[in-house]
């Protein structure tokens, strides 16, 4: 199995196959709207502005599942994102990333991504902040909170993982050269 023969739903209830993603570059995120992270809504919203010509397709899934941060239906979720950060990416259905029940991708996406890219003590420190906070974080590959970022190249291989302290800034080099 691969990523592209997994299938999501949209916030309609529409089912998506991620095969119709091939040749894209996708920047997929697990997101809330009352998260201390939430602002990265704005560097989401602009790398998808500069790169989406390109080939860069931006997939957010809402998650309630740490601290009963996104506690909306996806539509009063889609109505805050683009009311208060003018998003305009696909936004999908609300979803779980860890435990039993947790979506197939999200269990691919744990399963077949590098580790978390970690840079600096500072940040070491706060991941080890989040990992206390978090409930449903088991293991190393579990997803820790909101604002989990995983980028994944034209031909559907995961190639990072970036914690949800990293702006989404930072991923801009790789992104413009994966479109390559």
């Amino acid at each position: 199995m691969d990523i592209y023969d997994i299938k999501v739903i949209k916030r309609n209830g529409e089912e998506q196959k991620l095969a119709d993603y091939k040749g894209k570059v996708l920047l997929i995120v697990n997101t809330a709207t009352g998260c201390g992270f939430t602002p990265q809504y704005e560097s989401l919203e602009n790398l998808y502005k500069k790169y989406h010509d390109q080939g860069l397709e931006i997939l957010d899934f809402p998650c309630d599942q740490f601290g009963h941060q996104a506690p909306g239906s996806d539509e009063e979720i889609h109505e805050f994102c683009t009311s208060k950060y003018q998003t305009t990416f696909d936004q999908y259905k609300k979803v779980l990333v860890n435990g039993k029940d947790a979506s197939l991708l999200w269990k691919y996406l744990r399963e077949n991504s590098p580790k978390e890219y970690i840079k600096g003590l500072a940040h070491k420190a706060s991941m080890k902040a989040i990992e206390k906070l978090s409930n449903t974080y088991q293991s190393e590959n579990d997803i820790k909170w909101n604002f989990t970022k995983f980028l994944v190249d034209k031909d559907g291989k995961i190639v990072s993982r970036y914690s949800p302290i990293e702006n989404p800034s930072v991923m801009e080099e790789e992104i413009k050269k994966l479109l390559k």
